[in-house]
């Protein structure tokens, strides 16, 4: 996916992903990989902008679809979901096939989201109206409704069963939500003074919205940005930022 900002070249990201052995160190894990390749996405050059407050808004709704309907048949068959994208809009879709799927179960997801972004823009909030810095708000129900409805419901994840790690640079509008939400944040000043280990101990406990005791399993459900670790190259994101996660963290 390269229609979720304007940086070209992050749907060069799963490629350069395989090419660097994945499958491989995957299956050192003894697990059983599969690769169904790679789903068809329009590029660019190939359809006007359209809404400037949401740039290729109807093209990332489909495409999004796609990639919820591969990610739930993948659950529905008893394999785990690995997508590898370009931006960041993916996530919307990714979130839709998982909850989905869990929903039919009557249990509900939680959402580990590591970026240094928080996406929780919306077409009105946005200073650039690139739909990469929006998927998580679409997640919890906020903004365009190509993405917020995806596969017929909503929300797809509770803000309350939601941790954003890492989070470094939030838009001044982008802030107001995220604080209205509810979510937690950990931030890297969070990182810095406890370290990783602690952080994503606390981040990955169940959710504080859901009594232990609930019947309703939360399933945890990871998006990770690539900007967000030292070791990432630096083309990998749609929106580099500056102090990233060290390796050793």
């Amino acid at each position: 996916m390269d229609l979720g900002q304007s940086r070209r070249g992050v749907d060069m990201g799963p490629s350069a992903l395989r090419g660097a052995g994945l499958q491989a160190s995957i299956k050192k894990l003894g697990l059983q990989v599969e690769d169904i390749g790679n789903l068809s996405v329009k590029q660019p050059e190939e359809m006007p902008v359209g809404e400037k407050r949401a740039k290729y808004l109807q093209e990332i709704a489909e495409t999004c679809g796609d990639v919820a309907a591969a990610a739930e048949k993948s659950l529905t068959e008893g394999f785990l979901p690995l997508v590898l994208g370009g931006d960041h809009s993916i996530a919307a879709g990714v979130a839709a096939g998982v909850a989905n799927h869990f929903r039919k179960e009557k249990k509900q997801i939680g959402y580990l989201w590591l970026d240094a972004h928080g996406d929780m823009n919306t077409p009105e909030s946005s200073p650039s109206g690139n739909v990469h810095g929006m998927p998580l708000a679409a997640i919890m129900g906020y903004g365009a409704p190509e993405l917020v409805d995806l596969l017929g419901f909503k929300p797809k994840a509770e803000p309350g069963n939601i941790v954003i790690v890492g989070a470094r640079d939030l838009d001044a509008q982008e802030r107001k939500i995220v604080k209205k939400s509810g979510i937690h944040v950990f931030t890297m000043r969070d990182i810095d003074e406890r370290g990783m280990r602690e952080v994503m101990s606390d981040a990955s406990s169940t959710p504080w919205t859901i009594p232990p005791a609930s019947p309703s399993a939360s399933i945890w459900t990871s998006s990770i940005q690539p900007m967000l670790l030292e070791s990432a190259l630096p083309s990998a994101a749609g929106s580099p930022t500056a102090k990233p996660i060290s390796p050793w963290k």
